[in-house]
């Protein structure tokens, strides 16, 4: 275990440098990752020159822009800060995403000015996941500044696709070989340690049928009341998925939801095409393929009967969940026991209905939990809504536990065993 006196350096670090912190949040809030439409090489630059000033290098993976703009987004720079010790210790990544879904209506503070009021600092991403790039970054310097010998290695990954599920971000980094770290933290909150999290099926549905003049509507086929069709199937299926019970802790079933619909051509026509975009979350528990079969199904069969309509179902998004590896135990252990000392209370270590990209590391065999700077709840934070915040004690004291929790893996001594 980490001695004391290493423990309450480490933390006085933090503090002396706290507003620092907030200084450097504030920073990465007041430059717009608004995904889509996704320009977010320009942050990634900044992230690169700001690390900089303290003698890192960050690598730049800059995505190819025909991959990118195939994707639906325009720019997509990954970083990697390696922070290489001595040998003889584990490689840890730290993760967090700086894309954010734009801000919408609503805010009463500037969603890109980092405002301070209250004790809470506002903006777009200061709690998911700009938060984190602040506190990942001033724990691998609070451990730093110790002066002693250290093992393994650290890398922060700085990515910049999670909204758009993740693929060229550590997914990308992943597939090119560019990092195999033995253990990944990635952004969540603080009075949470996340093991697992749903996984989301998203789907295009292109209901076609025939336009016509709206005063003889019996001459064509009208798609919007076919869509209307799969929409009553579609909620008519929800009853039995709160049937379907996880047993994870803070998962409970499967939900299913129509989240756009775009179509018609005018007050006066018969719509001759309706486009649905639907959201599936998956529990840990279920197959993607079955789930992926019943959907297309359910949906098939709801026009099966209407003459002059056919359907398109294009998949969108599969976001596998993620489940417990063997070795997240080691992160969860630590992550407690220092949340107990600095916060003064036991954390729960409950799943989370959300798909993130850390699934991703999952999937490439590493251990990976979520713990980071926010509320007890999503919804405290605001985040991805109107006046997202996070209260400056959360950032300090998550700060405090990530540094801690990096001194037992990399620190002179190894543990937990």
């Amino acid at each position: 275990m980490a001695n004391q006196q290493l423990s309450e350096r480490l933390c006085a670090w933090i503090d002396q440098h706290f507003d620092e912190e907030v200084g450097v949040l504030q920073q990465l809030v007041r430059i717009p990752t608004d995904t889509p439409p996704g320009n977010n090489a320009p942050h990634a630059d900044a992230v690169a020159e700001l690390v900089r000033r303290w003698g890192w290098h960050a690598e730049k993976h800059v995505v190819p822009q025909q991959q990118v703009v195939d994707y639906g987004m325009q720019s997509v720079t990954n970083l990697i800060v390696r922070r290489p010790y001595a040998d003889g210790g584990p490689t840890v990544a730290l993760n967090a995403h700086g894309d954010v879904v734009p801000p919408g209506d609503g805010w009463t503070h500037d969603p890109y000015g980092g405002e301070i009021a209250d004790g809470r600092i506002y903006g777009r991403a200061t709690a998911v996941s700009k938060g984190d790039f602040a506190s990942y970054i001033f724990a691998v310097r609070a451990l730093e500044s110790l002066g002693i010998d250290l093992r393994g290695a650290l890398e922060l990954h700085f990515t910049y696709d999670e909204e758009f599920g993740g693929l060229l971000g550590p997914g990308w980094l992943l597939e090119q070989k560019l990092t195999r770290p033995d253990y990944v933290l990635a952004a969540g909150f603080s009075y949470n340690v996340v093991t697992a999290h749903n996984a989301c099926l998203q789907f295009e549905v292109t209901v076609h049928g025939r336009a016509t003049h709206g005063s003889m509507p019996e001459t064509g086929h009208d798609a919007l009341q076919a869509a209307n069709a799969i929409l009553n199937a579609i909620y008519g299926a929800l009853p039995g998925l709160k049937e379907i019970r996880s047993a994870i802790p803070g998962i409970t079933h499967p939900t299913m939801i129509v989240g756009r619909i775009d179509g018609g051509t005018n007050t006066n026509v018969v719509p001759g095409k309706v486009v649905l975009k639907m959201d599936r979350r998956m529990i840990p528990e279920e197959d993607p393929t079955e789930v992926e079969a019943g959907v297309r199904g359910l949906i098939e069969q709801a026009v099966a009967d209407l003459p002059g309509i056919r359907v398109e179902i294009r998949r969108l998004l599969l976001a596998r969940a993620l489940r417990p590896l063997p070795g997240h135990e080691r992160l969860v252990e630590s992550l407690l026991r220092h949340a107990n000392d600095v916060m003064g209370e036991t954390l729960t270590t409950f799943g989370s209905a959300l798909y993130t990209d850390a699934r991703l590391y999952g999937e490439h065999g590493i251990p990976v939990v979520l713990f980071g700077a926010g509320p007890r709840t999503l919804m405290e934070s605001n985040a991805k809504q109107a006046d997202e915040n996070l209260a400056l004690e959360d950032l300090r004291r998550a700060t405090k536990v990530v540094a801690l929790t990096l001194l037992d893996f990399v620190g002179p001594e190894q543990h937990p065993a």
